[in-house]
């Protein structure tokens, strides 16, 4: 063999020939000006149900998208066969940037996000009142996530026919979340939908909770069977009249009046990527008194400039509260 010292020139070196034939790798990748523009309706183990124009597409992402995923919720551009029909795949070539966010991790000690949805205008957190009891701590979190994520916050209450909603909104009332109470008997018979979808006409509304709530089944309350089959391959994904939601899955509501995302029922709902500091711009009447605060003010100490900003009479101290309330969420585990 023979071994080159530190003099060699170029004719001393030996070139692979390309037995592929193929052509070499290069950074510059296609702008696919032609593609089609859809939307992501659900993610079933690397296949991607898409909106275009009135079809549902299957479809996989590029290789040359790299690690950057799709979710539901997401704009893409795809290109390939975009008939909709039996056994065809497009391809999902590009990925727009997204308006908002929701993120969660695992628990507060796991370092890796996991992008709920994207685009969704508002997240209605379902809560019952009784059976399961409501968890405070899991709504406080789920408000720092919308808030940080650019969400605006919506809470429903279930089951009001076993407890009253009184100390819930006693909690919650000076965050000014709008809210809609419901009972079983008025789930059943359509009522609460109705007044849910007073909330929802002309936004992408994210629905979270824990399983047991009746999140699921107020979605299904919300999306006539009729819009269900007309999604396509996402029909089989919901389970009628059983909780099987595994994967997000978006569902129009009647007369184009907007979108529900089913979410899979969460135990825990991590903050470790929410950078506290993002927080505050949930409450732009405390952002300006902000200015004056120490250098990585945690805004719950002795010198922090919000304190002499609401006595001044700029904001309510009720608003300080809550958001000293939400930051110190962030460090507490939910079952606290």
């Amino acid at each position: 063999m023979r071994r080159y010292g530190k003099h060699t020139d170029e004719d001393d070196i030996r070139a692979r020939p390309n037995r592929k034939g193929n052509r070499p790798r290069t950074n510059i990748r296609p702008k696919h000006e032609d593609a089609a523009e859809g939307m992501v309706l659900t993610v079933d183990r690397g296949r991607l149900t898409c909106l275009v124009e009135d079809r549902t597409i299957l479809a996989m992402k590029a290789r040359e998208l790299g690690r950057k995923a799709a979710v539901v919720g997401d704009r893409v551009a795809l290109v390939g066969d975009l008939s909709g029909k039996k056994d065809t795949l497009a391809r999902i070539v590009r990925v727009e940037e997204r308006a908002s966010v929701l993120r969660r991790t695992a628990d507060d000690d796991d370092p890796f996000e996991r992008v709920v949805v994207a685009n969704a205008d508002q997240l209605a957190i379902v809560t019952a009142l009784a059976d399961p009891e409501p968890r405070p701590r899991l709504i406080d979190r789920c408000l720092v996530a919308a808030y940080d994520g650019g969400l605006t916050p919506l809470l429903v209450m279930t089951k009001s026919d076993l407890a009253p909603p009184d100390k819930l909104l006693e909690l919650y009332g000076d965050l000014d979340i709008p809210y809609v109470v419901t009972s079983r008997d008025e789930l059943a018979a359509g009522e609460a939908a109705r007044r849910v979808q007073d909330h929802l006409d002309g936004k992408i509304t994210a629905f979270v909770g824990h399983s047991g709530v009746g999140k699921t089944t107020l979605v299904n309350a919300l999306v006539p069977e009729d819009r269900r089959r007309s999604t396509g391959h996402v029909n089989a994904v919901t389970g009628r009249g059983r909780h099987t939601t595994t994967s997000a899955l978006a569902l129009p509501l009647a007369d184009d009046k907007g979108w529900v995302v089913d979410t899979p029922g969460v135990r825990s709902f991590g903050l470790a990527h929410i950078d506290p500091s993002r927080v505050i711009h949930a409450f732009p009447e405390l952002e300006p008194g902000a200015v004056n605060c120490p250098r990585a003010c945690s805004h719950d100490e002795p010198d922090c400039a919000l304190d002499e900003w609401v006595a001044e009479g700029h904001a309510d101290p009720a608003r300080l509260y809550s958001l000293r309330r939400l930051l110190a969420t962030r460090e507490r585990k939910e079952g606290d």
